[in-house]
């Protein structure tokens, strides 16, 4: 199957092969895995949401073979707000928010660095940033064009990232059940799942959470946090199973989890049907291969 060769973007009835794009991660810290097996994956696309810049842009300038590389750069947080102090967060990679004018500046740094979104923290577990800074940071995300992506934990996050403006979360929230007045109000918004990361208890909040979310209008697409746990690099068959048990199949699965059917980039072929539910989906990705598209 290595040498075929896609007919388009549906069924190949030839040779009984489904062709689709490539997996996208939106959220991966590839200081924390080993790049190198992203190549030849499934997954065509990364996010990286929060490391040092510096390094993640020498690393999307020459990423694993086949993989095109996004991302945030530093995380921005309060002063000695999380990730601070984490063992496996460079000093280099986080940047303490002094006031809303060094917001704006930090924010307008990061876009000037390459960084594709704005990374914000909002960790009730330790120092937060205060409402003026986390406005100014996304209304600074906002002026360079940017998405502003909020790492929400703690009771009444979730709330003040929508009362904000952000874009999106860089995780379906697990540490509370989000009242359906603040899903109904960011509607508007994306979530990134990273469902699989957590244990029963959190990850029962979190998909109830995503279901919710669903039935208001929301959006949601596929990410791992690759870096947090064991998980090695490439396709997480579990985040997938768990968008699943969230309440995504058929078409709305595929768009959570695959690049768009329009967009650039390797495909994958497969035998069989186009995959309807989540466990066909896994299947498919486990024996799938890449295939460069016919030309027009």
């Amino acid at each position: 199957m290595a040498d075929l060769v896609a007919a388009g973007p549906g069924t190949t009835g030839s040779a009984d092969l489904t062709v689709l794009p490539g997996v996208v991660d939106h959220h991966v810290h590839l200081g924390l895995v080993d790049r190198d097996l992203f190549a030849g994956s499934p997954v065509v696309e990364v996010h990286d949401l929060g490391w040092v810049p510096e390094q993640i842009a020498a690393w999307a300038s020459a990423p694993p073979t086949g993989v095109r590389v996004r991302y945030a750069g530093r995380f921005h947080t309060a002063p000695g707000g999380y990730p601070t102090g984490r063992s496996w967060a460079p000093v280099e990679a986080v940047r303490p928010i002094a006031d809303a004018e060094d917001a704006r500046a930090a924010a307008h740094v990061a876009a000037a660095q390459g960084a594709s979104r704005i990374k914000i923290v909002l960790h009730a577990g330790m120092p937060l940033l205060g409402d003026a800074e986390l406005d100014a940071l996304v209304y600074a995300a906002h002026e360079a064009g940017l998405p502003a992506v909020v790492h929400a934990e703690g009771p009444g996050q979730v709330a003040r990232a929508v009362a904000a403006g952000a874009d999106m979360l860089a995780h379906a929230p697990w540490t509370e059940r989000v009242p359906d007045a603040v899903l109904a109000a960011g509607a508007r918004m994306t979530w990134i799942s990273t469902l699989a990361i957590h244990g029963p208890a959190e990850r029962a909040v979190a998909i109830d959470n995503v279901r919710r979310f669903l039935a208001a209008g929301g959006r949601v697409v596929h990410g791992t946090d690759l870096g947090n746990g064991p998980a090695p690099a490439g396709v997480v068959a579990d985040e997938i199973r768990a968008l699943g048990e969230a309440g995504l199949a058929g078409e709305e699965l595929l768009a959570a989890v695959l690049a768009p059917e329009d967009g650039s980039g390797p495909r994958l072929a497969a035998p069989g049907p186009r995959p309807r539910d989540a466990e066909e989906l896994v299947k498919w990705l486990e024996t799938s291969v890449r295939v460069e598209a016919e030309a027009p």
